[in-house]
């Protein structure tokens, strides 16, 4: 990301926490205000992308990335349907991890 895209980032950050209207013309004072030159379409792009989605969705969403593929699982046919019901479920077993050593096991303590 450029300093001009963060920068209207945050203004449309601050706008929204505010509770002010997000505007291109909103986005670009605090821009000038912070001493950042931008160029001249990114605030219109965020106050566009502001007035289509909702800020908060994008705020909570902003750690979840893109889901892969969903998972088509085939309904069985009716002939298999006894079959399948009787079938029991997977149990996964459970790998135990090795232990980590400790410092005092490898002969280093803090006031060595």
């Amino acid at each position: 990301m450029s300093a001009g895209e963060i920068a209207c980032t945050y203004a449309t950050l601050i706008l929204h926490d505010d509770g002010i209207a997000v505007t291109a013309e909103k986005i670009a004072t605090l821009v000038k205000a912070a001493n950042v030159s931008v160029e001249s379409y990114w605030p219109s792009l965020f106050a566009k992308l502001a007035e289509k989605r909702k800020l908060d969705d994008l705020i909570m969403n902003v750690g979840s990335g893109g889901g892969g593929g969903a998972v088509a699982v085939a309904a069985p046919a009716a002939g298999a349907g006894a079959t399948a019901a009787a079938a029991a479920p997977a149990v996964e077993e459970k790998k135990e991890e090795p232990k980590e050593e400790s410092d005092d096991d490898m002969g280093f303590s803090l006031f060595d």
